[in-house]
């Protein structure tokens, strides 16, 4: 089985103003140079990772890191109430990537996304396409509203009925008639700090079922920091309220722009986050990618096999056998 590459610490970091207030934590890792290459991370809201910087072999990579606006190291925090996640947008966090890598003075780069993150490198490789040398996705997602739908307003209910039905009940009988993002979103962002908490750690709950098959009972261990879980159900509900503002199909229409980047995808047959068919529909869109279904896993991209297939990947860009 492949191994993760060792834990590595950043040689460099900093927070890059991107305006309206908002800087954005960013950090590179491995060889000053070696081929650069960026990390999107999901949620949105999730924040960057050691195991991320451990995809890539730090002799022969350049690993840039970010955590998106509000999140993470990113300031001001979503987990703050009074934080305002107006500028917090899919064509913002597009527009900070290409300031990352004009402020780090790289020229071209490989992008590598999962689950949301598979989403913001869509965006960004298709407006940016001359920036970009080669994608690897994993998680597979592509913006379409059913897809947020899917996964945030009931489609995947049917398989985790108990638990849709407690992150039902978590909303007051009076916001019940409500769309469960709109009914969310009022309460993550209420004046009242217990009843921002209490819908927090329902909504983080909730997505800690769907990760993996079984349903996880309780809480994930990544929500176990309150700010953590606020910032992220914040950010999240904020963007599927919005269907991220994403045109509904536009990422798999426009990917013409990207046909002639190579690609790898990898997901998981039982990825119940992200089914595989999401996947199939952007690979008959693109068909210089490769596709890569790894039996056995779900969403959770730290399964040791999906975690192989990303570090064959990484290593093949960099041209190692």
């Amino acid at each position: 089985m492949t191994q993760l590459f060792p834990a590595i610490e950043p040689y460099s970091h900093g927070l890059l103003d991107v305006g309206g207030g908002n800087r954005v934590y960013w950090e590179t890792c491995g060889n000053p140079r070696g081929k650069p290459a960026i990390v999107l991370h999901g949620g949105p809201g999730s924040g960057c990772t050691p195991w991320h910087r451990r995809l890539f072999d730090p002799s022969a990579y350049r690993i840039v890191l970010f955590d998106q606006r509000n999140c993470g190291r990113s300031t001001p925090h979503a987990s703050a109430s009074d934080t305002d996640l107006a500028s917090n947008n899919t064509a913002n966090l597009v527009a900070d990537i290409e300031r990352i890598r004009e402020h780090l003075g790289i020229e071209r780069w490989p992008v590598l996304g999962g689950s949301w993150g598979s989403t913001l490198a869509l965006a960004y490789a298709e407006r940016y396409p001359e920036r970009v040398t080669e994608i690897v996705l994993f998680g597979v997602t592509t913006g379409r509203h059913k897809e947020f739908d899917w996964l945030f307003r009931g489609g995947v209910s049917d398989l985790f009925p108990e638990e849709w039905k407690r992150l039902r009940e978590a909303v007051p009988s009076a916001l019940r008639d409500r769309d469960i993002i709109e009914a969310y979103c009022a309460l993550l962002n209420d004046p009242d700090a217990s009843i921002r908490e209490r819908a927090a750690l329902a909504w983080c709950t909730w997505e800690s079922a769907t990760p993996a098959w079984p349903p996880a009972h309780g809480l994930s261990p990544r929500f176990r920091d309150p700010a953590f879980r606020m910032a992220f159900a914040r950010i999240v509900t904020h963007y599927v309220r919005h269907y991220a503002w994403l045109e509904d199909g536009s990422l798999l229409r426009d990917a013409t722009a990207i046909a002639k980047i190579p690609g790898i995808m990898v997901n998981g047959r039982f990825d119940l986050q992200a089914p595989i068919g999401w996947a199939y529909d952007l690979k008959r869109e693109w068909p210089r990618a490769k596709l890569v279904i790894v039996d056995n896993a779900g969403h959770d991209a730290s399964n040791a096999s999906i975690t192989g297939e990303l570090i064959g990947a990484t290593n093949d860009l960099a041209g190692k056998p």
